[in-house]
């Protein structure tokens, strides 16, 4: 069986990427499609990724540092690869790959990390950062979205099956495309040693630095509590402004590697997390460590804290609003005895790398014999009609 795996873009490993590393462990001979890919060897060897086949987009001059102006050209770069010769095709889908070209004896499951949100939900910021917030240029670029929006909609009945990487993002496909989504939540590394670190007297927040994270919401709940100790990790646009909110309670700590920051995480007393994600790792990282979540309670968060027994692993504030953060670390603070490091272990443990690759196998193994059967039925009514003319 000849396998090819088509994937938006490749300049950063992210979340996405770590599904697409666990897609190529499952199917180690599959040829990999993306629009450009810029990923230095170390990213490759972490993700398992070999050579691929890049679409005209590659050769376009500043495409590395602002691919997002490409926008408008990327359907049409994700329609001309030619994938006839093979049997199954997996879309990897936040922008367009979805949308790929498949035929009628081709087997098409698209794993979709979100619908394409720089033309739906998330359009004025990327109008914002692009530049095209007003004037002509704005007019004109709002028509190209509303150009991709109608080419995603029309394109998301060209997968057989469709999987969301969480109920949140499935209720998203179901509204934005009208189509039902198996829900297969996305591969966390677990650690493979246990290094249970004396607990420091921080608490954590760690995320790229940008406006919609809501780390300034964090920043603002300590500066009401100067008593707590809070640590910042990341870097981003919004970091001037978060230091000039923060109080002496406050420390950043930049850019960190993996293993600096998973010894804050070992230590901290909780890891705050402000930001509606459609799936959100980085908390059930945290949890994977042993360290309780303090989340906002929306979107994929609610799929992965549980606040309830046995495997109680966090809680949840209503508002990504400083006071609301604040009562719950407080509400944390008086419940913190409550909590192990071994119930929320068990709790990240479901997020685990061999889960996904079962389910995800699984579920694809399952569409390949739904469509044997689905073409045996057909030969077979071929059969029939021959006979009876």
């Amino acid at each position: 069986m000849r396998v090819a795996v088509v994937h938006d873009w490749l300049y950063v490993v992210g979340g996405a990427e770590r599904v697409l590393r666990e897609i190529l462990a499952i199917y180690p001979d599959a040829d990999v499609f993306t629009l450009f890919d810029f990923l230095s060897p170390a990213d490759r060897a972490r993700i398992g990724l070999g050579a691929t086949q890049t679409s005209f987009l590659q050769k376009m001059p500043f495409v590395r540092t602002r691919h997002r102006s490409y926008l408008p050209l990327m359907p049409i770069a994700v329609e001309q690869f030619d994938l006839s010769a093979y049997d199954l095709v997996i879309s990897s889908s936040y922008a367009v790959a979805k949308g790929i070209l498949t035929g009628p004896n081709q087997v098409h499951v698209s794993y979709i990390h979100s619908p394409m949100r720089y033309a739906w939900d998330m359009q004025h910021d990327y109008l914002r950062e692009s530049g095209y917030d007003h004037g002509v240029k704005s007019m004109v670029a709002r028509m190209i979205l509303h150009r991709m929006r109608l080419w995603d909609t029309r394109t998301a009945n060209g997968p057989d099956a469709v999987v969301a990487n969480s109920a949140f993002v499935a209720r998203r496909i179901r509204k934005v495309y009208g189509r039902t989504a198996e829900v297969i939540h996305p591969p966390v590394t677990q650690s493979a040693t246990r290094a249970d670190l004396p607990r420091s007297e921080h608490f954590l927040v760690a995320s790229r630095l940008v406006p919609y994270k809501n780390v300034l919401a964090v920043v603002q709940a300590f500066a009401l509590m100067p008593d707590l100790k809070l640590v910042v990790a990341g870097t981003g646009p919004e970091e001037a402004r978060l230091r000039e909110a923060a109080g002496p309670n406050v420390t950043f700590a930049g850019y960190l590697a993996d293993k600096e920051l998973r010894r804050l995480m070992i230590t901290a007393r909780a890891f705050v997390f402000a930001a509606e994600e459609d799936f959100g790792i980085i908390p059930v990282e945290a949890q994977a460590e042993g360290t309780p979540v303090l989340a906002l309670g929306r979107g994929g968060a609610r799929e992965t804290v549980a606040t309830l027994a046995p495997n109680r692993s966090g809680m949840f504030f209503a508002e990504p609003e400083p006071a609301a953060i604040a009562a719950c670390v407080r509400e944390f603070i008086e419940q913190e005895g409550t909590f192990s490091r071994a119930a929320c272990r068990a709790q990240a443990a479901q997020f685990a790398p061999e889960v996904f690759r079962a389910e995800f196998a699984g579920f694809v193994d399952a569409q390949m014999a739904l469509h044997h059967d689905l073409g045996a039925g057909r030969e077979r009514s071929g059969h029939r009609l021959k006979a009876l003319a």
